[in-house]
């Protein structure tokens, strides 16, 4: 396994990230298999983690917490989140200074343990100021109960304005984020790897397989079911083929497929490897939900793409572009609101 820095926090990390969104009620609910599944990742020298408050309404934090209990925690990069709904309560969401200092002591308590190495807000918060968020984030180091704090799903101009406010406000800022990046999904080569390389910046990209139309089920003339873990379902319509958003990435999935069996590599190893190989990726996250899933994706671990090879991924789904825009899972603005 290959570590590299994070960004310049100092921390060196797996180039692979276990992510734990699937452990829990949104995917695996058998809590040993999950744990059998972490400490299998762990002994493949993965040593980075990535969960949320929101996965599984903290179930998945209390799994994870399971795992690394005899031991475990000190020698494991333990990321989480913050900033999506946690129950009904309406003040139970955003980065308001009153729900981060509230949700970090019970991340820390789920988790069982005195800090989180990485904090992260899961989506930037539009009521609330930045230099609000960035402050309490900056308190929370200080009192040294998280290491370091960054971001997920920025566009770059958002990224830019952060590092901004911080150097203005004399704050800390966001060391890292973590932007989804796959195949089919390459719209944050055009400006959010560069401007997270110009400010030295972590990168920890999620969904590799592109929410599973990477995962070699998606191919022309295959009966395709839709997908099963729950955390899923609740996005079916990213999944439907006969959707005319989805048809070309229908299409590159299959070419890609293709592509992969004519290298001698399956189609998972082919997604993993083009993410990590990217100079601004610190870590891909993968998210298994059962052991197979964990095995076909550590597989991925040492497989090299050649240029040819790379070029020939170019000529499918071109550098910098993104099949179906939904697919980049940031809060985009109407036509109409474009225009007025």
């Amino acid at each position: 396994m290959e570590y590299r820095p994070l960004g310049r926090t100092g921390v060196h990390v797996s180039q692979l990230c276990l992510g734990a969104m699937m452990f829990g009620a949104f995917g695996n609910a058998d809590h040993d298999d999950s744990i059998r599944i972490i400490h299998t990742a762990l002994d493949a020298g993965i040593n980075f983690i990535d969960t949320a408050d929101f996965y599984s309404a903290g179930e998945s934090e209390e799994i994870v917490a399971k795992a690394l209990a005899g031991g475990r925690r000190d020698d494991v990069v333990l990321a989480t989140k913050v900033g999506l709904p946690f129950g009904e309560n309406v003040n139970h969401r955003g980065t308001s200074r009153r729900w981060v200092t509230e949700s970090v002591e019970r991340s820390l308590r789920r988790l069982g343990t005195d800090w989180i190495d990485l904090y992260q807000v899961h989506r930037l918060d539009p009521t609330t100021d930045l230099d609000e968020t960035l402050g309490v984030l900056s308190d929370l180091v200080h009192a040294g109960k998280i290491r370091a704090f960054g971001a997920s799903t920025v566009p770059a101009s958002q990224i830019v304005e952060a590092q901004w406010v911080a150097e203005r406000r004399g704050l800390e800022r966001f060391r890292t984020e973590q932007p989804p990046y796959s195949l089919l999904n390459r719209g944050i080569e055009h400006d959010v790897l560069p401007t997270t390389l110009r400010h030295g910046m972590g990168v920890l990209t999620w969904s590799p397989l592109a929410g599973g139309w990477l995962s070699g089920r998606y191919r022309k003339g295959v009966e395709i079911e839709g997908p099963t873990a729950a955390a899923r379902q609740r996005f079916a319509a990213l999944y439907d083929t006969t959707a005319a958003a989805n048809a070309a990435k229908l299409d590159a999935a299959d070419a890609l497929g293709a592509l992969a069996d004519e290298a001698g590599i399956t189609l998972i190893q082919l997604a993993i490897a083009f993410v990590v190989r990217h100079p601004a990726v610190t870590s891909a996250i993968i998210g298994p939900r059962t052991l197979a899933h964990l095995e076909s994706y550590l597989a991925a671990d040492g497989v090299e793409l050649s240029d040819d090879l790379l070029d020939r991924i170019d000529a499918i789904v071109p550098p910098g572009v993104t099949l179906n825009v939904a697919d980049s899972a940031w809060t985009m603005p109407t036509a109409a609101e474009r225009r007025r």
